[in-house]
């Protein structure tokens, strides 16, 4: 039976279908005869206990500057959708957590992927924290002497805000960097959340692999290598892909952190690894599956709606 399917993103005119998932995803629903529909977060609205949109029907085709078309937005009752593809972009911010809020009131009746509450509940950061023994050493605070006897234990490091994405806001300092104080002064006036510090990797050099697991099953990877000149490997500031294998450090990685992914019934996350260890869980809108089947690896959007249908049976 089609399933009626809402995704909740980013407009879909902005995407880049080159490289993205949401896009992904729905050129497979389409092609397994499920009714698509579209609408940005701003359209969400709860009104006496009931969750509306004002929803478009959306047709998709893997087509350059002619990837999409939508229908008239109309005021639907989201409880009518069998699936929702929670897929907006974060900032993580208090905007992000209310919609989960509301999206909670309606799933599991209509399945909302991933699940709404555990998102709330797991942001990447600090998720990853539970498997202290996988991740490099890491500090979260907003002490500016904590920073500084963490740099002095460790030697270079990372700074970064604990809500951002797409790697915005990442810095590298170097032991004897001079910038720290002025650093963290800027942190401190931006953000209101403590940020995150963790040791330098040097493996980064060598790329930050993305790993995408489906109902806590790794099923494909990508490596992300950085600009030469840029200490982050995220594509859309000038990494480069490339295709990747698996390594049994990985694999124990995957095995590890499987079974809390599937108590919390994430269906589809992408963690970033670099060398030995696993630096976050992607749990809003993972990206990466465009990339592994280019690069001959795993139709991964066929085994999310998969593990999607089994649900809706």
């Amino acid at each position: 039976m089609p399933l009626k399917i809402a995704v909740q993103m980013d407009h879909v005119a902005t995407v880049s279908i080159a490289g993205d998932t949401s896009f992904a995803l729905s050129l497979e629903a389409q092609r397994r005869g499920h009714d698509l529909f579209h609408y940005t977060p701003d359209r969400l609205t709860m009104e006496n206990g009931q969750i509306f949109a004002r929803v478009e029907e959306m047709a998709v085709r893997d087509e350059a500057d002619n990837h999409f078309s939508l229908g008239e937005p109309v005021r639907t009752d989201l409880a009518e959708m069998d699936v929702i593809l929670l897929r907006q972009d974060p900032p993580f911010d208090m905007n992000y957590i209310t919609t989960t809020h509301i999206l909670e009131r309606i799933h599991p009746k209509t399945l909302v992927v991933n699940d709404p509450a555990w998102v709330r509940n797991s942001p990447e950061k600090i998720f990853v924290t539970e498997f202290p023994d996988l991740m490099p050493e890491t500090l979260i605070t907003r002490d500016a002497a904590e920073v500084a006897a963490f740099r002095k234990a460790h030697g270079d490091i990372i700074v970064k805000p604990l809500y951002g994405n797409g790697g915005a806001g990442i810095f590298h300092l170097r032991e004897d960097d001079r910038n720290l104080s002025s650093l963290l002064e800027m942190f401190t006036q931006m953000f209101r959340e403590p940020f995150i510090v963790q040791r330098y990797l040097k493996d980064v050099r060598k790329g930050d692999k993305r790993i995408i697991l489906i109902d806590g099953e790794p099923v494909g990877a990508i490596n992300r290598v950085p600009a030469e000149h840029d200490s982050r490997s995220n594509m859309h500031v000038g990494g480069r892909a490339e295709a990747a294998e698996l390594t049994e450090r990985e694999r124990e990685i995957c095995a590890r952190i499987g079974p809390s992914l599937r108590e919390r019934g994430f269906i589809l996350v992408g963690i970033d690894v670099i060398g030995d260890f696993m630096t976050e869980i992607n749990v809003t809108s993972p990206t990466g599956v465009r990339e592994v089947k280019r690069f001959g690896g795993a139709d991964i959007a066929a085994l999310f709606w998969d593990a999607v249908e089994k649900r809706r049976d």
